[in-house]
């Protein structure tokens, strides 16, 4: 069953981040002028972009919100997709500013000071990016946000560079050793840099609309579970995202004696055991098809069924592989 929505809108949600990235994106700076730590700069460097990315991300949910209308009859919803790579493309750039001026203090070392002053700013703001993150991460998955989702994947890499940062800094705090501060550096940009790739990644493919195997695979899980013995098949299945909203098509066998009414009530209950699952972001369309008698009737469980042309031989159970074909399952007769 889907988590219950939650009473914060999605708005109000990533203003409160915004508000947040403001007061860490200060800590960390005054961190870094105290200390004049390069590795401490870097965090500071990506909490630039956490301001920036929260704007943008705020300003995708908003416009994400607003209802259809004749010039977008699907939505807004694609706009979170380009929000998302948008904040991918800065967090690489981010990463890549890193690396080079790290690369720059490693041939040129600079006297770093207060380390320990440096490490407990560091770990205040990397414990609140970590809870913000896995709080968006959730909210963003039970809404099917990918906005929020990128943003709070973004906070928590930011927390787990933070984690490593502060072993690096004790590591530096203890030896004395300049140039470590570079290598934390460097390591950290690397991996802000792979960060921002892998959101790039995922938003270009929202855009290109490329299946979510994942998600597919849960909804046809629940149809399994709860398949009606009328469903006789279920076959070219589609799932797109247009940001918080799925769109589901897919072909539905049944009986090919019902009426409109009876079919209309098979696709409603369809309707509510996917809604039930997913929440009420989904938008089914579904291509009826009558059986076709016998070849229908092998996989047809049906037990009440008065014209029936061949005895029952099998289930087919549905799966990803199957139910994306754009055909129905056939069980051929044994030879």
């Amino acid at each position: 069953m889907p988590t219950p929505p939650s009473k914060v809108s999605p708005i109000r949600v990533m203003a409160l981040m915004l508000l947040m990235a403001v007061l860490l994106l200060g800590i960390k700076f005054v961190a870094f002028f105290i200390t004049n730590s390069n590795a401490i700069l870097t965090d500071a460097l990506e909490s630039i972009i956490n301001f920036v990315a929260g704007g943008v991300a705020l300003y995708s949910v908003y416009l994400a919100a607003k209802p259809r209308d004749l010039d977008h009859p699907y939505g807004h919803g694609k706009i979170e997709f380009i929000s998302s790579g948008l904040e991918g493309a800065l967090i690489t750039l981010a990463g890549a500013a890193i690396l080079v001026k790290s690369i720059y203090n490693l041939l040129y070392p600079q006297p770093v000071q207060k380390m320990d002053v440096g490490i407990v700013l560091t770990l205040v703001a990397g414990a609140a990016n970590y809870v913000a993150g896995r709080y968006l991460v959730k909210r963003g998955t039970r809404d099917h946000s990918l906005t929020i989702i990128a943003n709070g994947k973004h906070l928590l890499s930011d927390a787990y560079s933070s984690l490593g940062l502060v072993v690096g800094l004790g590591c530096i705090y203890f030896t004395q050793l300049v140039w470590l501060d570079s290598v934390v550096a460097i390591i950290f940009g690397s991996f802000i840099m792979y960060t921002g790739y892998g959101i790039v990644r995922n938003s270009i493919s929202g855009v290109m609309d490329e299946a979510d195997h994942q998600l597919m695979d849960r909804i046809i899980a629940v149809l399994n579970q709860r398949r009606r013995e009328n469903w006789i098949d279920l076959h070219n299945m589609r799932v797109i995202k247009y940001g918080s909203m799925l769109h589901i098509d897919c072909h539905l066998t049944l009986p090919w004696y019902f009426n409109l009414q009876e079919s209309h009530q098979e696709v409603e209950l369809l309707q509510e055991i996917i809604t039930q699952e997913m929440g009420d972001v989904v938008e089914l369309f579904v291509h009826l098809d009558p059986c076709l008698p016998p070849d229908s009737c092998r996989l047809c469980t049906k037990s009440d069924c008065k014209v029936r042309e061949h005895a029952f031989v099998g289930r087919v159970e549905w799966t990803l592989d199957n139910v994306i074909e754009n055909q129905k399952h056939v069980l051929h007769p044994v030879q």
